[in-house]
């Protein structure tokens, strides 16, 4: 009996941190629909991360954008004059990330580090 229940405390510690480390590894950019573009994380403003892999959910929720995403190892973006979402799969490395959309660089664009 000691061992199940030993059993039962182990999983019950070990199973909700390896939920919330997958949890963690997804991103969530926006641009689109007016003039704003965002990256968050759990609905938090993205502005450091810890180098790893990730998952992007990209939603481009207009046509006159599109969200660019740059750093070590990363140049993508969705396409000007289509709607739509994207995932993408990346590993950011250590520096400096932007995101912009290109026709607006000016005054749509973010930034974080990654260590």
């Amino acid at each position: 009996m000691k061992i199940v229940a030993l059993a039962a405390l182990v999983a019950a510690l070990v199973v909700p941190s390896a939920l919330a480390s997958q949890s963690a590894a997804t991103l969530n950019g926006t641009v689109g629909p007016g003039f704003t573009i965002t990256l968050t994380q759990g609905g938090k403003k993205v502005s450091k991360l810890k180098a790893g892999k990730y998952t992007i959910k990209i939603a481009d929720k207009s046509n006159i954008h599109d969200f660019h995403l740059k750093g070590p190892g990363v140049d993508k973006k969705t396409s000007v004059g289509s709607t739509g979402s994207s995932t993408w799969s990346v590993t950011l490395k250590k520096g400096k990330y932007t995101f912009v959309c290109d026709p607006h660089a000016t005054f749509m664009k973010g930034s974080f580090t990654v260590s």
